[in-house]
């Protein structure tokens, strides 16, 4: 069973139908006992990075998240908003905490791009990186901040866009991604799947 944390912040309609596509059962959650013993766990996010982290102190679900992350063996994923609360912090939300699991701060597109990213765009896989979670390939993206700079001990995939940017970072069974696979298509169905797998 996937348990996807209710931020109460995050529409995730999108996800719950994408699941059941491929067949796996979910369950929206608060429940922190849940969320730590849980063999998969979804920290979504559509909106305001202040208001996510906000949601999460609110439900007493900071600990419990962070301590999942930094377990390499617990299968986590965390989508757009939710890659961009692993970080320290956000332009977005200037003295907002993040999770600090990165020791990294979002930063916002320039105003040399529309913004906010609306649409497709490649994610390519680094060469350097040692573990291969998934191939190069288009995602859909709904983005005005991203990360910068890969974090060290982290495999990640870019995307360009203002630029270089990290759209992807993995470590262990934890997967982040800045674009939405429940929204991409044949190449994001497969990619939840073998997540889920």
């Amino acid at each position: 069973m996937i348990q996807i944390i209710n931020t109460g912040v995050a529409n995730i309609r999108s996800l719950q139908a994408a699941f059941d596509r491929i067949g796996q059962p979910w369950n929206l959650t608060e429940d922190a006992a849940l969320i730590r013993d849980a063999t998969h766990v979804v920290l979504p996010g559509v909106g305001a990075y202040a208001a996510a982290a906000t949601a999460i102190d609110r439900l007493n679900l900071r600990a419990t998240i962070v301590d999942r992350l930094n377990n390499p063996e617990k299968s986590t994923l965390c989508i757009c908003l939710g890659m961009q609360l692993l970080g320290s912090s956000s332009e977005e939300s200037p003295g907002v905490e993040g999770l600090g699991i990165i020791d990294r701060q979002i930063t916002r597109f320039s105003d040399g791009v529309q913004v906010p990213q609306l649409g497709w765009n490649n994610v390519v896989p680094d060469p350097s990186s040692t573990q291969t979670v998934y191939p190069a390939g288009e995602a859909y993206f709904a983005n005005s901040f991203r990360l910068l700079d890969p974090p060290e001990g982290w495999d990640f995939a870019t995307t360009d866009y203002d630029g270089q940017f990290v759209s992807s970072i993995w470590r262990g069974k934890t997967l982040a991604c800045q674009f939405h696979p429940e929204l991409s298509g044949q190449w994001g169905q497969q990619l939840l799947q073998a997540w889920a797998s």
